[in-house]
């Protein structure tokens, strides 16, 4: 029954779903569910930038977990604007990437090395293994590790 769906219930759901690029990061993690609305009732999503190639795969993953809990009269809508941004990632989120060994994303012209925490870091390419990250250097370890970029 639609009226009977509980908020709480599609988010602990959604705590299960991993993000496809980054599996140690939920999706509630990496703050792509702007949150439930009802009538219909959906799960409301922002991708972390409009040509994101993981939003197909993030809705799929999203659709069978719901099914599989028994919501499947819950829709899922895709929301562009406000458009997403590195502040909706939550400190868990941070947390985990950088046990993860990348670089959570930071106002800050270098990164902490992931790896032994050292400032000395440098930037080696804009561009990472996806669209979110950038490739950097640690000057101390001398280690190379990935950035997730601000925006």
């Amino acid at each position: 029954d639609v009226a009977t769906i509980d908020e709480a219930a599609i988010m602990a759901v959604l705590e299960k779903v991993p993000d496809p690029e980054i599996p140690v990061l939920s999706i509630l993690d990496l703050g792509i569910v702007r949150g439930f609305a009802e009538d219909p009732p959906r799960v409301r999503i922002t991708p972390t930038y409009t040509g994101c190639p993981a939003t197909v795969a993030i809705e799929l993953a999203i659709r069978e977990a719901l099914d599989h809990a028994g919501f499947r009269d819950v829709h899922i809508e895709r929301v562009l604007f406000p458009p997403w941004t590195t502040d909706w990632i939550t400190e868990r989120g941070r947390r985990r990437l950088h046990a993860y060994g990348i670089a959570p994303p930071s106002p800050s012209a270098t990164a902490e090395c992931p790896l032994c925490g050292s400032a000395e870091t440098v930037e080696v390419s804009r561009f990472g293994a996806t669209p979110c990250k950038a490739q950097w250097r640690c000057e101390a370890c001398l280690e190379p590790f990935e950035r997730f970029k601000c925006h």
